[in-house]
């Protein structure tokens, strides 16, 4: 056999989704975002910066709905790029995520041993996070889908907890609090400071993507999917919502842009409520770091069955119906990275393959026909722009790291086009 099994229904198709976007961004994404915006001197920059990285993550989120349906395989945008715009389109989204996530294993597994593990043990122990993960991965997705529900209950009840902390200590400063001007006056200064800083929260919302990639898995996928990917947003909006209100109401925008853990920070000087922090964060990174195994798991599925990454990576188990070959070396790559280099900061890095996945999937949803259409074509317009737009306001490093190893896949690409060719060619 080499198709997957259809074992998750909605609930764990949105727990999935829930568990991929309440993860570590929620505890990492708004520092950098904070900063980005900074100029703008307002905490209602940082909120608008917010909102309109969940406009884009919802119109993005229509597409891959509306794509999953017709195409409810493995594979996510690879597969829809392929069908739909041709098979480089296809490549170039499928290639994107699977380096960009990649680093993004690295970096949550890294994020989990800074919250859990003593002090000098931080890379063994975010190594071992990653053996475990992709063993319980290993054993079938109806595992990692009841494990996600565990994570995502303990992530949410200690959000819970933190928020009614730090509003028990009666802030005294509104989003606005601070800046004697309105968002307005900073101009495109400021203008550009939101744009950047929507690109970087967007690195948060992105998790929805990962039921999509998992559409084989997927029971009546024509109507679970767009469910649980509208659901599992709308629960993320309503997370980060209250987190950002939150972090503004107890530091403000300064004091959120002046850390790299804003959650502690707004919680210094309760020692409890600081564990309670450190355990949302450890149990946040491994849910992102589960969700995403699974996800780049079924994306190198696909393409090794194209042939654009080795085929004997195509392989599914026979009793867990699962692509292990694809998962194994996943995680041997992780967590070679894990233990010799720190990629932390890879927010930046992923976002720009991140953006550019999402950005293939609404021009492949706009050419959808009538039949397969659940959205207007509006949005998907709005989508593929905002995508575009975002990617060229984030950092300039960033930007140009993302688009090196982009061009690497495709000189890989065509050089074994140009191999195969030969071969057909010889005499």
């Amino acid at each position: 056999m080499t198709e997957l099994a259809r074992r998750l229904g909605t609930k764990d198709a949105v727990a999935i989704g829930l568990g991929s976007m309440v993860g570590a961004g929620v505890f990492a994404a708004f520092g950098p975002a904070a900063a980005a915006v900074l100029p703008a001197g307002t905490g209602w920059a940082l909120l608008a910066a917010l909102a309109l990285a969940a406009l884009v993550a919802y119109a993005n989120a229509t597409s891959s709905a509306q794509l999953a349906a017709q195409y409810p395989v493995a594979g996510g945008t690879y597969v829809y790029g392929r069908e739909r715009l041709g098979h480089w389109w296809g490549y170039l989204a499928g290639w994107g995520f699977v380096i960009g996530k990649t680093a993004s294993c690295a970096a949550m597994a890294l994020t989990f041993a800074a919250y859990a593990a003593p002090a000098g043990w931080e890379r063994p122990v975010a190594a071992l996070a990653v053996v475990a993960l992709a063993a319980v991965n290993y054993r079938g997705v109806t595992r990692t889908a009841r494990l996600t529900r565990w994570i995502v209950t303990v992530v949410l009840l200690a959000l819970a907890t933190w928020t009614a902390v730090v509003w028990s200590g009666s802030p005294g400063l509104l989003p606005g609090a601070g800046s004697d001007g309105s968002l307005a006056d900073g101009g495109w200064t400021a203008l550009y400071g939101v744009l950047q800083g929507a690109g970087l929260l967007f690195f948060a919302f992105a998790g929805y993507a990962r039921i999509a990639t998992m559409g084989e898995e997927v029971r009546d996928p024509r109507r679970t999917i767009p469910r649980a990917i509208l659901l599992a947003l709308a629960g993320a909006v309503v997370v980060y919502t209250l987190v950002a209100v939150t972090l503004l109401g107890a530091l403000g925008l300064d004091g959120i842009a002046g850390t790299t853990a804003p959650l502690a920070a707004a919680v210094d000087g309760s020692d409890w409520a600081g564990v309670v922090v450190r355990i949302g964060a450890a149990a946040a990174s491994l849910g992102a770091l589960l969700a995403l195994v699974a996800g780049i798991g079924r994306t190198s599925l696909a393409m090794a069955r194209e042939g654009d990454l080795p085929r004997w990576l195509a392989a599914v188990h026979p009793r867990f119906r699962v692509p292990h070959r694809a998962e194994v070396a996943l995680a041997a790559v992780v967590v070679v990275l894990v233990l010799t280099v720190d990629l932390r900061g890879a927010i930046g890095f992923s976002s720009v393959g991140v953006l550019l996945y999402y950005a293939v999937a609404n021009a492949s949803a706009f050419t959808q026909t009538a039949e397969h259409r659940l959205f207007p074509r509006v949005l998907q317009v709005f989508g593929l722009v905002a995508c575009l737009v975002l990617v060229a306001t984030l950092p300039v490093a960033a930007v140009l790291s993302g688009l090196g190893v982009l061009a690497v896949g495709l000189v890989l690409r065509g050089a074994r086009l140009q191999r195969a060719r030969g071969q057909i060619d010889r005499p």
